[in-house]
C-alpha cells in the first residue's frame, strides 16, 4: 500500500471532551467504509455523552444501518451504534447493548473517556497534522 493509499484509508480525528482535553482516534475506512464516509462529511459535530457500562456515547445526526456489525469489540475501540444513531468509544472491557459498526481505534488518551461524566460536551473533529 502506498503513502497515499494508506492516507485515503485511515482517517485521524480527535475528541474535544469538554474540562477534560483531547483524546485522537484513527477510522478505518475498511471496517465500515459507508458509515466512515457519512460521519467524515458531518464532521466536525458534537453532542452530549451517555454512558453505558465501560462505555462512553452520544448520539449524532446519522441514520445508517448496520454495517460489517459485531457484537463483540475490543477495548479502545470507536463504533457505531445503529439502533442509537450514537458513536461510542469503548474505554473498558464492556460489550455492546446491541451490534455496532466498528470504525476505529483510540490512539491517545483514552483514559480521558473514564473520567467523563454523563452530560459532558464532546466535540469530533478532523485531525489536522
Amino acid at each position: 500500500m502506498t503513502g497515499e493509499d494508506a492516507e485515503i484509508s485511515r482517517v485521524k480525528i480527535k475528541f474535544i471532551i469538554e474540562a477534560l482535553g483531547e483524546a485522537e482516534g484513527e477510522l478505518v475506512r475498511f471496517l465500515a467504509p459507508r458509515t466512515i464516509d457519512m460521519i467524515v462529511r458531518k464532521l466536525p459535530m458534537e453532542g452530549r455523552a451517555a454512558l453505558w457500562k465501560e462505555e462512553v456515547y452520544f448520539e449524532t445526526p446519522i441514520k445508517m444501518g448496520e454495517e460489517k456489525a459485531k457484537g463483540t469489540i475490543e477495548k479502545g475501540t470507536i463504533a457505531f451504534w445503529p439502533m442509537g444513531s450514537a458513536i461510542c468509544i469503548f474505554y473498558g472491557e464492556s460489550q455492546p447493548y446491541s451490534p455496532v459498526n466498528v470504525l476505529g481505534k483510540i490512539t491517545e488518551n483514552l483514559e480521558l473517556f473514564k473520567q467523563t461524566k454523563s452530560g459532558t460536551k464532546i466535540r469530533v473533529e478532523l485531525l489536522v497534522d
